[in-house]
Formats: C-alpha cells, structure tokens, sequence
C-alpha cells in the first residue's frame, strides 16, 4: 500500500482559535468548584488571595467582552460586568487592580 494512501486527508474547514472572536456575556455563569483555603494564613493573606481571584474573573470577563484597554475600563464599566457575571460590586482598589491585570495582558 502506498504511503500517500495512509495519511489522513485534510479537513475541508481549517481549526480556528477563539483568542480574538468575541464571547457573549449573556451565558449563563458557570461557577468552578471550590477548594478549602490553607488554614493558619494572616487574614489579610486571605483578603487579598480573595480580591486577586475576584480581579481576575473581571479581567477576563471584560477582555472576553470587547474591553481590551485599562482606559476603557472605568469603575462603572467594572461594578456593571460584576453584575452581569454573577459577583458582588468591586471596591475602588479592586476596580484598580483589575486595569492592572489588563496592563500585563497585551
């Protein structure tokens, strides 16, 4: 049997990746499942470990929503995908931290 014979043809629609397409934020939120966190930590560790996963889930909610410059990511902008996806309102330091997290994603 020849070898040509033996590789797969190609597919007729070429893979595409989802990094640049938009993703509509009228799903229905799916929340991950939740581990313990370590006991014996400082109680400001757990503030701030809860506040960057908090930044993070916005972050990516705003970037997946067309929102990819932390100038056009003004608190109201922030406090309004907070809604949509699910969490509480973010303080002033987390609405921050989040254009912060959008600054080290380009």
């Amino acid at each position: 049997m020849p070898a040509a014979a033996l590789k797969p043809k190609p597919s007729a629609e070429p893979t595409r990746s989802t990094a640049h397409r938009r993703v509509p934020l009228d799903l229905p939120y799916t929340p991950v499942h939740k581990r313990p966190l370590p006991p014996g930590r400082p109680r400001e560790w757990y503030i701030t470990h809860n506040r960057r996963l908090k930044a993070m889930r916005l972050a990516i909610a705003l970037l997946d929503s067309g929102v990819h410059l932390p100038n056009q990511a003004r608190n109201e902008t922030i406090r309004s995908t907070a809604q949509l996806i699910g969490v509480h309102p973010p303080s002033d330091t987390t609405c921050h931290m989040v254009r912060a997290l959008m600054r080290y994603s380009r």
